[in-house]
């Protein structure tokens, strides 16, 4: 999820057990520098896990102000980006996009200082935008990868921080023990550096497209003089039994098979149409829902309404 999740101003402090395992991790590294770009809310928290593990950091914001906590607890701050680069071995970027990536990047004279050193950026964007920016690294002889954060800024530095990786496996390798002093799990993905963006889409389209419909849901609740705090522990319930769902679509789409047994498509949009018609009738717009509708019924009309939900994966990646 990268930077998306996050909360500001939010600390967690690791546990001794893990503290004792970046300090491990520390110590493999004791020349290593690394400078942190960008001081958002998730940026301030990798710097101050480096900071916490022993590691030299220098750091740089572009609005000016976000690094007085870091300083105080032992970063160098820069003045500019390239002088931010010029000052560590390792330079990780986590900052709201590509765009404003490339915008200090790419600036000749951070460009020049950034030649020879490897960039781990964790900024939020597309495959092709990873993809693309891995082309230009290599073109101006900096080493890069590219990563996505998939737990909020109260994690990192603790055991239940995930990051996932990608781009060359050597590069990864070499700092490795470096970037698991954020905590948590750390998983390379493959060479193509596009891959963890790709997997950091699919999760998001999940937890966008389910508090959506959560949101939605309140409204609906709402309407019917259900309140929010009532409906939760039932909307809790549900969260529960779709981790099981999930292994199951996973093998249907897999396997080809769709299994509609216990609950074939035909169902399925009959309640979906439930939820739209009690939807409207409240004036809430159903959008969402008459989108999910829409497919379910094009399914049926291909002569799939025997088969399972899982069956739309299929019909969408029709190209």
């Amino acid at each position: 999820m990268r930077a998306c999740f996050t909360k500001e101003n939010e600390t967690c402090p690791p546990t001794a057990e893990h503290s004792a395992a970046r300090g491990s991790s520390a110590n493999t590294s004791a020349t290593v520098t690394v400078t942190v770009l960008g001081l958002g809310p998730m940026g301030r928290a990798l710097a101050g896990a480096f900071l916490e593990g022993g590691i030299r950091t220098t750091v740089w914001n572009r609005t000016p102000g976000k690094d007085r906590d870091l300083i105080d607890r032992g970063a160098t701050g820069a003045a500019s980006p390239e002088e931010a680069v010029s000052a560590g071995d390792l330079v990780v970027v986590c900052v709201v996009n590509y765009d404003a990536s490339d915008a200090v990047l790419r600036q000749e004279a951070v460009t020049a200082a950034l030649k020879g050193r490897t960039v781990v950026n964790l900024s939020a964007d597309t495959p092709a935008r990873a993809r693309s920016a891995g082309r230009w690294a290599a073109d101006h002889g900096i080493r890069c990868l590219d990563g996505a954060i998939m737990t909020p800024t109260t994690t990192i530095g603790t055991p239940d921080a995930v990051f996932l990786h990608s781009g060359p496996a050597d590069l990864y390798e070499e700092h490795r023990p470096v970037l698991e002093i954020l905590g948590g799990t750390h998983t390379h993905l493959g060479e193509d550096i596009g891959r963890a963006a790709a997997y950091d889409l699919a999760l998001l389209d999940i937890f966008w497209t389910a508090m959506s419909g959560y949101a939605h849901a309140l409204a609906v609740a709402d309407a019917e003089g259900i309140s929010a705090t009532e409906l939760a522990p039932f909307a809790k319930g549900i969260g529960a039994i779709i981790p099981p769902v999930m292994d199951e679509y996973a093998r249907d789409v897999a396997d080809g098979t769709y299994s509609g047994e216990g609950n074939p498509l035909t169902s399925a949009a009959s309640s979906m149409t439930h939820v739209i018609e009690a939807s409207e009738a409240h004036g809430i717009d159903a959008g969402p829902m008459r989108v999910a509708e829409g497919w379910a019924r094009r399914a049926i009309g291909l002569g799939h309404g025997g088969d399972g939900f899982s069956r739309l994966t299929e019909l969408l990646a029709r190209r």
